[in-house]
């Protein structure tokens, strides 16, 4: 990708992530890039183009957050705590230091529930990080690790979108990824 166009598509996903979906422009993004007038409609002609491009930056910035995870450990969590107190610092991550991305994500969600191809893209995501975490749940115990995976996934989703809605400063994710994972390694 072209340092513009990556420039392009940040300033996209800050404007999405700090003023929400009825902002993105092409206009507002060229301002925020500080790019002349026009710049973004010239690489991204309408609007729908624009969301699909900022979609694969975001795939792209996860996927990167992802693999570095992957890559700092030396092993895959070795109890549920341990996974209970990851998938924690990551909410805390996704709702904290990271909260732009993730209203952007969300905002780009919303979209996709009209766009098919916006939703064959998330799939196709989403699939990239089961690679990684149904392996992790598998290790746990679980007896179904895809499903106990998305499942997973559905609950950081939810804690993830009440506090982005309604931040509360004492807000703690682990003792409901530890519910999660005590059902997960029941079996």
């Amino acid at each position: 990708m072209s340092d513009r166009r990556q420039q392009t598509l940040d300033a996209a996903i800050a404007v999405l992530g700090t003023r929400g979906l009825r902002a993105l422009t092409h206009r507002a993004v060229d301002a925020q890039a500080s790019l002349p007038e026009g710049s973004t409609s010239n690489g991204y002609r309408t609007r729908d183009a624009l969301v699909g491009a900022v979609l694969d930056r975001l795939v792209e910035i996860e996927t990167q957050v992802w693999q570095r995870l992957v890559d700092e450990r030396a092993a895959p969590p070795a109890s549920p705590e341990e996974f209970a107190q990851l998938i924690a610092a990551m909410v805390h991550q996704l709702t904290g230091a990271a909260r732009h991305l993730t209203l952007a994500r969300h905002a780009v969600f919303h979209e996709a529930a009209f766009q098919p191809e916006l939703q064959g893209k998330i799939r196709a995501a989403r699939d990239r990080l089961a690679a990684w975490g149904i392996p992790w749940v598998a290790r746990l115990g679980s007896t179904d690790p895809r499903t106990d995976y998305l499942s997973m996934l559905a609950l950081v989703d939810g804690l993830v979108a009440i506090q982005l809605a309604c931040p509360d400063p004492d807000f703690d994710p682990t003792p409901a990824i530890r519910t999660m994972l005590a059902g997960i390694t029941a079996h």
